[in-house]
């Protein structure tokens, strides 16, 4: 069977972008038992609730759900379970300083394939406040309505 090529999105959190200032993000390897990797294969996952801390020099996802794998029997797999992130030691500890300078979380913000293996992007992150959330809406809104507005008048030729 040939290996797989390429980049496989499986699911992303778009509500993420809309709660957190984005600071940073990496690439994290994904410990999976074998019907979660075969359900995520299928293109189900959600990760909205989702976060990751730092235990004990590890880390750890939770709140994603996985949902199980339909052809599974009784190894089936729990659908909100705790799943370890597989990072570099010098990462984590970037990461662990980085979140412990205050106010930041660790979000997230897709599960994709990656040449065949299960890959996570994690983001370091700080919570917006409701204002900024109405600012970048507010901000969306001119842009579309000025995008609008010009291709409004390049078709009527003024």
């Amino acid at each position: 069977m040939p290996k797989e090529q390429g980049e496989k999105v499986v699911a992303t959190n778009r509500k993420a972008r809309h709660d957190y200032h984005i600071e940073d993000t990496f690439e994290c390897g994904l410990s999976l038992v074998g019907t979660e990797v075969k359900a995520l294969r299928l293109g189900k996952a959600s990760l909205v609730d989702g976060w990751a801390q730092i235990v004990d020099g590890e880390m750890w996802m939770e709140s994603v759900h996985i949902p199980e794998y339909t052809q599974g029997t009784w190894t089936n797999h729990a659908t909100r379970r705790k799943r370890k992130l597989l990072l570099h030691r010098a990462e984590i500890i970037k990461i662990s300083h980085r979140i412990h300078d205050g106010g930041y979380t660790l979000v997230p913000l897709k599960i994709y394939f990656k040449d065949g293996r299960a890959k996570v992007e994690l983001a370091i992150a700080k919570g917006k406040k409701d204002y900024d959330k109405r600012h970048t809406l507010r901000e969306k809104e001119d842009k579309r309505e000025a995008e609008r507005a010009m291709k409004s008048k390049r078709l009527r030729g003024e």
